[in-house]
């Protein structure tokens, strides 16, 4: 009996340890940076400027920039009141790769404005921007969003 008890307790000494160890790993793997896309903090007002120089207004309207309007008057909203946050990770990817998702009311009500293969007439600036001025576009452009709760009617059961 007392054999059968010692493999017992070695036993239930390994499987407390692996949780043990198990437990460490992933208390050690919840940090924050780990989970998402994070870039140095940026400078709202030389991303307004950066926006401005690559003129974005010729496509994209926001506040406190006037809009210009390209030459087929593509006047796609930025900022304002929206129900689910745009994350710093969606704002670079759409800065970086515009093609990656191109909103579907754009895509039917402006079936000119991209190509045959659906990608985005937006100019690829890879080659032109630095990395800081990336950092700083995107961080202006997060400030110009405000999220709102949506309206939702309730209507109680009598």
């Amino acid at each position: 009996m007392t054999n059968k008890y010692n493999t017992l307790c070695k036993l239930s000494n390994y499987l407390l340890m692996l949780i043990l160890i198990s437990g460490g790993v992933l208390l050690s793997s919840c940090n924050e940076q780990a989970r998402g896309f994070a870039l140095p903090e940026g400078n709202i007002e030389q991303g307004k400027a950066t926006y401005e120089r690559l003129a974005c207004n010729e496509c994209h309207s926001i506040s406190e920039v006037e809009w210009k309007g390209g030459s087929d008057n593509l006047n796609i909203q930025l900022g304002g009141e929206v129900t689910s946050k745009k994350s710093y990770g969606d704002l670079v990817t759409s800065v970086i790769n515009p093609s990656h998702k191109i909103a579907p009311r754009y895509k039917q009500k402006n079936s000119t404005k991209t190509t045959e293969a659906e990608h985005s007439k937006m100019k690829n600036f890879n080659d032109t921007m630095t990395v800081q001025e990336l950092i700083d576009l995107v961080t202006y452009l997060q400030s110009e969003y405000n999220v709102t709760i949506p309206k939702t009617y309730y209507y109680p059961y009598y």
